[in-house]
């Protein structure tokens, strides 16, 4: 039997003074209310009550065990409701790991203005490049790029973002600008290997899909690094708009190939679980799915 419930039925029986009432309160018969109070003094090797054809009274062991009964059933209760409550409001401490990129110009002043709302919310934010173990680096939502390869975890869409092939006016004017997908290869690629499509470069065009391997003269394992040498004219770069949004509005890069489509690159919130959701959590998500597509360079 489960020793909580034969608890419960322990201190309904004594409040009561009778089975038949503890029984007649739990909704349970009066053989079971018996049971539970026999197992619990068959455990403790001791009597609880004594018991006589009219009535029953709580032994001394019986006593100070109903005091113990009463503390940890409140405690259960307490617990039970605190956990309650954090399933109801954000609260406590929420953990998100994030490319540094977009976890820098995107997440960051997301969770901002998130935090607004939830004073008894705190974040520690992990800028990191790649996926992570959530389970291991106790992580409650990680923001991922592109297609998620582990289908133990839940993802939620938030945002795309299209992918902009570019390069400096200065290395434009002095090794010319490509037009078809093949001209990259006679071309300086930086190469950004934290996100698809890495250095294999896919268009779509009039003639359909075409795939070039692409090399140059610096690779990174995120994007800013390839994307400040692209503004200083070390070679031609594809990275998401939100990275290179800003670069194309001031002039710093001109967008290149635009008669071909890339596919956008997708960014999802990965956590573990979906059963029993925490509040911070979901929260969260629902938050940043609104907020994300309206950044520079986002879309739904």
């Amino acid at each position: 039997m489960d020793k909580l419930t034969s608890m419960n039925v322990f201190v309904r029986v004594a409040k009561a003074g009778s089975f038949a009432g503890a029984a007649r309160d739990l909704g349970i018969s009066r053989a079971m209310a018996t049971k539970h109070i026999m197992q619990l003094e068959s455990e403790l090797n001791t009597r609880l009550f004594n018991r006589t054809t009219r009535s029953i009274s709580l032994t001394e062991v019986g006593q100070s065990y109903l005091e113990r009964c009463q503390q940890v059933l409140l405690d259960v209760e307490e617990m039970e409701a605190a956990v309650t409550h954090l399933q109801r409001e954000p609260r406590g401490v929420l953990k998100i790991s994030a490319p540094p990129v977009i976890g820098a110009t995107n997440i960051a002043p997301a969770l901002t203005e998130y935090l607004k709302g939830y004073p008894d919310l705190s974040v520690e934010m992990v800028l990191k490049g790649g996926q992570v173990d959530l389970i291991d680096e106790g992580v409650d939502i990680a923001i991922y790029l592109g297609p998620i390869s582990d289908t133990s975890l839940v993802a939620r869409k938030l945002a795309s973002s299209s992918l902009v092939v570019c390069g400096s006016p200065s290395y434009l004017e002095e090794h010319g600008t490509p037009e078809d997908p093949e001209d990259l290869e006679k071309h300086s690629c930086l190469i950004n290997w934290a996100i698809p499509p890495r250095n294999k470069w896919r268009f779509k065009g009039i003639l359909g899909e075409r795939e070039v391997t692409v090399t140059g003269r610096m690779q990174a394992n995120m994007g800013d690094p390839i994307r400040v040498a692209a503004v200083n004219g070390l070679g031609l770069v594809m990275l998401p708009k939100y990275i290179v949004g800003r670069d194309i509005e001031k002039g710093k890069l001109v967008p290149i190939m635009e008669d071909y489509a890339i596919a956008p690159l997708d960014i999802h919130a990965v956590y573990p679980h979906r059963k029993y959701l925490s509040a911070k959590v979901r929260s969260f998500v629902d938050f940043i799915q609104e907020w994300l597509p309206h950044r520079v360079g986002m879309s739904a």
